[in-house]
This record gives C-alpha cells, sequence and structure tokens, in this order.
C-alpha cells in the first residue's frame, strides 16, 4: 500500500473526529471568536517551531555551509517557510502568519496580552516551560504546546515531519474551511482580518503546503518499516491533542455563555 494511503487509513477515524467536532457550532459570534483565538494562537505560535526544527535539520543554516542531504526535502521545507514565515496580508505587505494572527486578534479586540507577554519572556531568555508557568497558560495549552516541543526534542525528522504534516499541514485547511462555514453569519467588518487568514491557509495548505508536506514524508520514510510505525504512532497522538485542546476551548466558550 502507497504510505500515504496507510497513514491516512490509520488516522481517519481521529481526523473525522476533528472535522466533526462540537466546536465549530459554538464559534456563532464574535465573542465566541475571541475566545477561541486565545488559545488557538499558543497553536499558531508553536507550529513555527516545528516548522524551524525541520528546515534546520533538512536544510543548511550554518557556516561554513554544507550541501543538503536531500535537495528534495530541503526544497519542500524552504517553499513552506516562505509562505509561512513571509505571507502577504490583506494589505500586501509581508508578514508571518504568526504576526497575520495577531492582528487579526487586536481587529476583533480579542485580547492578545497573554500570548505576547509570553513571547516577552522567551525573548528575554526563559524557557518555554518557564514562559508558560509565568503567563498561567491553560493546562491544555501547556499539554499542547509540550508535545510539540517534546516532539521536537526527539530529533526524528520523520517523526517531527509526522507531527508537522497530520497535526497541522494536511489538517488545517478541513478544519478552518469548518470555522469559515460556520462563522460565516457573523457580520463585523473587525472580522475581515480574520477570515482572510483563515482563507489564505485553506488555500495554501490544501493546494500547495499540504501535499508538499506528505512528499515529505515520503521521502524521509522511504520503505523503512520503523519509521513508517513511528509516523503513524506520531500522527495519532498529534491529531489527538488536537482533539483535547479542540475540547477545552469548547468548554471555554460554553463557560462564558454562562457569564
Amino acid at each position: 500500500m502507497d504510505i500515504s494511503l496507510r497513514i491516512e487509513s490509520e488516522i481517519h477515524h481521529l481526523k473525522q473526529k476533528l472535522i466533526n467536532h462540537r466546536i465549530y457550532n459554538h464559534l456563532s459570534n464574535i465573542e465566541d471568536v475571541k475566545i477561541f483565538t486565545q488559545y488557538h494562537v499558543f497553536a499558531v505560535w508553536d507550529f513555527m517551531s516545528l516548522l524551524k526544527s525541520l528546515q534546520n535539520s533538512l536544510t543548511c543554516v550554518d557556516i561554513p555551509w554544507l550541501p543538503n542531504k536531500n535537495s528534495n526535502t530541503a526544497r519542500f521545507i524552504n517553499e513552506i517557510v516562505l509562505g509561512e514565515e513571509t505571507d502577504v496580508n490583506e494589505n500586501g505587505i509581508y508578514k508571518s502568519h504568526f504576526d497575520m494572527y495577531i492582528d487579526a486578534m487586536k481587529d476583533i479586540g480579542a485580547d492578545t496580552s497573554m500570548i505576547l507577554k509570553f513571547i516577552n519572556y522567551l525573548s528575554n531568555g526563559h524557557s518555554v516551560t518557564d514562559a508558560m508557568q509565568k503567563i498561567d497558560a491553560d493546562k491544555a495549552v501547556c499539554e499542547f504546546v509540550k508535545f510539540s516541543f517534546d516532539t521536537i526534542m526527539k530529533n526524528k525528522e520523520h517523526v517531527i515531519a509526522s507531527v508537522f504534516t497530520f497535526g497541522r499541514e494536511g489538517l488545517i485547511a478541513d478544519m478552518f474551511i469548518e470555522i469559515i462555514n460556520h462563522s460565516s453569519k457573523i457580520n463585523n467588518k473587525s472580522y475581515n482580518s480574520m477570515i482572510y487568514y483563515l482563507e489564505r491557509h485553506v488555500e495554501l495548505d490544501g493546494d500547495e503546503h499540504g501535499p508538499m508536506s506528505m512528499k515529505m514524508i515520503q521521502e524521509l520514510c522511504g520503505n523503512d518499516e520503523q519509521k513508517i510505525i513511528e509516523t503513524i504512532s506520531a500522527a495519532k497522538d498529534a491529531l489527538q491533542h488536537r482533539i483535547n485542546l479542540w475540547d477545552r476551548i469548547s468548554e471555554a466558550i460554553q463557560e462564558n455563555k454562562k457569564v
């Protein structure tokens, strides 16, 4: 069986749980979206560390420069970095997707203080764990981010690529389509930049980054059965952590409605 078909068959039930998650039905007004973004922004942030970990591993970012081990995977990851780190926002300005997300949060009036304090702690030399503790981040957010960095610390290219591909790039388009569809009735100009962000990801991840990420998985695993097994296991773990985060955000939105 083709490796992509094999992995997809193994993780199909978890992907369906995410695509059909109750969270999308809860995004009925701008207040719901505000709460969603205040949790989700940490996933937007830690995605970049997964990405840069792969770029560090699959390309040469050191001096003196040395040739890449595999020009195919180097090309794939560099193409994705270009789009994620220096995309064009709705005003034609080059920005990372993280910065675009922060801008969209500010437009809708979402609280960005926690994520910006977190970034400030990191900028001043604090570890990710320490910074999370200092901002008193929600347990579900901490566990989600911890999983990403535990994955990075394993230093296995195919495992990191699996979490990156099946927990992010190969999944985001489907999830964001659901968010767009369920929040489309929100008639608020302040929401336009967030819609642009979501639609941009659907376009890039669905048409370009997702397929490139899958090719990267195929290159990294080859016919190595052990790597394929580890890739499937990592994909399942990544999807379950996303489900757990979605569960918590759903609870937070419902809790806010009772206030």
